[in-house]
């Protein structure tokens, strides 16, 4: 193996990278053992009082959510709590209708006797930790439980869940999260896995042990001692949950995961939504580290694998874009024709380590957790895939944007009130539209397209399902990215006409109908034209690399000779790929020169005299020639890649791609302004 050049370079990186990922993986195998003793999971019910009912003020954070808003006040007004004891506060920065809304509805409940208060804020600063630090101000209750808009609290969920704290040190109770739509689609189902290990097997483990454990945000119960002594909510990350969780376990505080507590809630069901709610996780969780890191490290209190498994849980998200650089290196050093190995078995080895670590070890994790229902889970699972592998561009772009510090808006996630599945979305208010990320991801899976057949013709097939596999993922999730893109929301002059005009049926014409099938049948043709591109002048190329190789290790001139001519007729007789800064060892008609004379010496000296020292050493020297040749050869092709052509049919797919993109809007627009002046 050479280990100099691009691809020695390559070949480091993409190893070094391997083992930074498989000890993000590692860690979730440790924590799925820690998980399996839960002694002090049964010893924390029998300390539960149930008759402990001291008084509770329950936050909801809201913004424009008329779909849920009603559903989640009646589940809170219907807890069996004694109402002398409850406060709920709606803490509402909506800027729609929604207003109006929730302000009917608390009025209806104020009515009825209970204490609940209607608390709107028109500047929305510090967004939903600048709501919950503004409800604080006028909370009555000793403890803070807090439900998002999406969330549907059970009735008795108070009563079983704020004995525990009778533990005086006990700062933070987690509930885990249900999922009322959980088989909607293969997307729901997959959410739905993922979380589901995220609490069953981390935030158990994280409960179970002194490791740091974070609140997610909601359907959980702070007391409000340890909020105000941990120094309240902050407004400089996304994760403001995260970043309280870890300053009040600093305090000293401890936070408890209930397994057996769940609180339904709406999964994301249009693709840009998830991405959203990702991206803000993501992005939260990187600033939580720039911001959380040091003072963890350097707290003298803290044991040394609670400061490594907080480093790990706030830094977590990194694998996202190390997946991305090694999914970009490693066709690279296919194409180098780069020696990955050198016995013949080891990718029998490389596949066992994948799925031992990868899809194995997460099977046999899934087996017991959930014992006779894990079949459908494993399904489940499949769908993760490929959702987890197509969402690392758009969480790859939360990190930078959290590493370079741009400030952003805290994005909400859309809910839309869909609970079975005949439900539909697509015609409410708060559809979002796909991003440039979409351009990405689309791509990202071209690139495993390409990869795919480069693992093929450079004789690594054994490779080829490892790219398919994030390759399907990537055009999955760009796929449903633009095809939830589709339907705009209805204007208000449309809702408005209704009640004085027929019903107007908005059809969408035959090109915006065409338009998806036309961009993915445009996918289609630039993998085929990238496909062909390769196999004409990349390929040709690396065939003429394993033939030089082939030559190098000839017995005989006249083998190697063969082996010589075969090549030569493989290289472009001219020509200097490397054409920004050409050097002489890229020369094609260089090399054919010095192929031509290794070929006219090995032809004379086929007619000598065999095994003499002047015959071995002519033969050293051309074994020495011919690789030379295949080195240059090698350091010749990343350039192809990169050829003034390419780079003009790659800014033509883009331009093509943002046009589209741009038809898509335009096609929207059109469509809404028609559909109000049918209505008007």
């Amino acid at each position: 193996m050479v280990m100099y050049g691009p691809g020695a370079f390559l070949y480091v990186v993409f190893v070094a990278i391997g083992w930074i990922m498989m000890l993000y993986t590692l860690n979730f195998y440790y924590l799925a053992y820690q998980s399996r003793n839960n002694h002090r999971h049964e010893k924390r019910k029998r300390l539960n009082n149930v008759d402990f009912l001291p008084s509770t003020t329950i936050q909801l954070p809201l913004y424009n959510e008329k779909y849920v808003a009603r559903r989640l006040i009646d589940a809170v007004c219907k807890m069996d709590y004694p109402k002398d004891r409850l406060q709920i506060q709606v803490l509402d920065d909506s800027d729609d209708d929604t207003v109006d809304l929730i302000r009917s509805i608390v009025d209806e409940y104020r009515l009825k006797g209970y204490d609940i208060v209607h608390l709107h804020r028109t500047d929305r600063s510090g967004y939903k930790a600048g709501a919950l630090k503004a409800g604080m101000k006028s909370a009555k209750g000793d403890f803070v439980a807090i439900f998002d808009a999406d969330f549907i609290p059970p009735p008795w969920f108070l009563k079983r869940s704020i004995g525990y704290f009778t533990d005086p040190k006990i700062g933070l109770v987690q509930c885990k999260w249900g999922h009322v739509n959980e088989d909607y689609s293969t997307m729901t189902e997959a959410q739905a896995v993922s979380l589901d290990l995220h609490f069953l097997v981390e935030q158990k483990a994280k409960s179970l042990t002194h490791i740091f454990m974070n609140f997610n945000g909601t359907a959980g119960i702070w007391r409000k001692s340890c909020i105000e002594d941990s120094g309240g909510w902050h407004t400089s990350t996304l994760v403001e949950d995260l970043d309280l969780s870890y300053r009040a376990q600093m305090r000293g505080w401890k936070c408890i995961f209930l397994e057996d507590i769940v609180v339904d809630a709406e999964l994301p069901v249009q693709m840009n939504a998830a991405k959203r709610q990702q991206f803000r996780w993501a992005k939260g969780s990187i600033q939580a580290a720039l911001k959380l890191t040091g003072d963890v490290m350097l707290h003298r209190k803290i044991p040394l694998d609670t400061k490594a498994q907080a480093f790990i849980q706030m830094t977590r998200h990194v694998v996202n874009p190390l997946f991305l650089v090694q999914f970009l290196i490693f066709p690279m050093l296919l194409a180098m024709d780069y020696k990955l190995y050198d016995v013949s078995w080891a990718p029998l080895i490389i596949w066992t380590m994948y799925l031992l670590l990868g899809p194995g070890g997460y099977l046999l994790v899934i087996n017991r957790v959930w014992r006779q229902k894990w079949k459908s889970k494993a399904r489940q699972f499949l769908f993760l895939t490929f959702f987890a592998s197509g969402i690392t561009v758009n969480n790859s772009v939360a990190v930078f944007d959290a590493l370079f510090g741009r400030k952003n808006e805290f994005l909400r996630t859309p809910k839309f009130g869909i609970i079975k599945k005949g439900d539909d979305w697509r015609n409410k208010e708060y559809v979002l539209p796909f991003t440039k990320t979409t351009l990405l991801e689309i791509f990202f899976a071209i690139y495993g397209i390409i990869s795919m057949f480069t693992a093929i013709f450079s004789g690594n097939a054994w490779f080829a399902p490892l790219m398919a596999m994030p390759t399907i993922g990537f055009i999955y999730v760009a796929y449903l990215s633009i095809a939830h893109s589709q339907f705009g929301r209805k204007s208000k002059a449309k809702r408005a006409a209704r009640t004085i005009a027929p019903p107007v049926v908005v059809r969408r014409s035959t090109g915006s109908r065409m338009l998806l099938p036309g961009v993915l049948a445009f996918l289609v043709l630039g993998s085929g034209i990238a496909w062909y591109g390769y196999y004409v002048t990349i390929y040709p190329i690396q065939e003429a690399s394993g033939l030089l190789t082939r030559a190098q290790t000839s017995q005989t001139p006249q083998q190697l000779a063969d082996y010589t001519i075969l090549a030569k007729r493989l290289i472009p007789e001219s020509g200097n790929p490397v054409w920004l800064f050409p050097t002489v060892r890229t020369d094609f008609a260089i090399m054919n020169d010095q192929l031509d004379s290794i070929i006219l010496r090995a032809e004379d000296l086929s007619r000598r005299e065999p095994h003499t020292e002047e015959y071995n050493t002519a033969m050293m020297d051309m074994h020495s020639a011919t690789l030379t040749i295949q080195d240059n050869l090698n350091e010749a092709i990343p350039y192809i890649y990169i050829s003034p052509t390419n780079i003009l049919l790659s800014g033509v797919w883009v331009a093509v791609i943002l046009t589209v993109f741009a038809a898509m809007r335009k096609a929207k627009t059109k469509r809404q302004m028609t559909a109000t002046a049918s209505a008007v």
